[in-house]
């Protein structure tokens, strides 16, 4: 079984917080530069599971003669699969959080188009709503969902 590892999820906090200079508007180069770094360090360190789950799998493969072992294996195997599946579909987020980047499309709430902020987008850089309409957003979802 591989070594506990970190949580790739939430983003491990291996980088210095954005500092804005006096006057900088929101999302300069400066700014948009410092969030892709966040984001293509996450992807990268996704990755890394990505194949390091693979080579596990592969080292560890064996066909247990006892029914139990065997189906410890396969417990344990689903599981990493999941959560490869997962973070699969986080690097597909992050690709399309880097495309906005790039448009220059970044940093804005979907829903009411006021800045996100750079301490929620540290915490989660893939967001794509403000705190406040977030907030709104799974008060109805429980409403309505639960």
């Amino acid at each position: 079984m591989p070594a506990a590892k970190k949580n790739s999820t939430p983003l491990n906090r291996d980088f210095e917080p954005f500092k804005e200079k006096k006057g900088e508007e929101y999302m300069s180069d400066r700014m948009r530069e410092h969030f892709t770094n966040i984001l293509n360090q996450w992807k990268q360190k996704l990755m890394e599971e990505v194949d390091r789950t693979v080579h596990h799998m592969q080292d560890e493969a064996a066909n247990f003669p006892d029914p139990a072992d065997r189906a410890t294996q396969e417990e344990e195997f689903s599981l990493e699969l999941r959560t490869r599946d997962r973070e699969r579909k986080l690097i597909k987020k992050i690709d399309k959080t880097l495309q906005s980047i790039e448009e220059n499309d970044y940093g804005w709430c979907d829903s009411c188009g006021v800045e996100i902020g750079v301490r929620r987008l540290e915490a989660r850089p893939t967001a794509t709503q403000c705190i406040d309409c977030k907030t709104l957003s799974e008060i109805k979802e429980r409403h309505h969902g639960g």
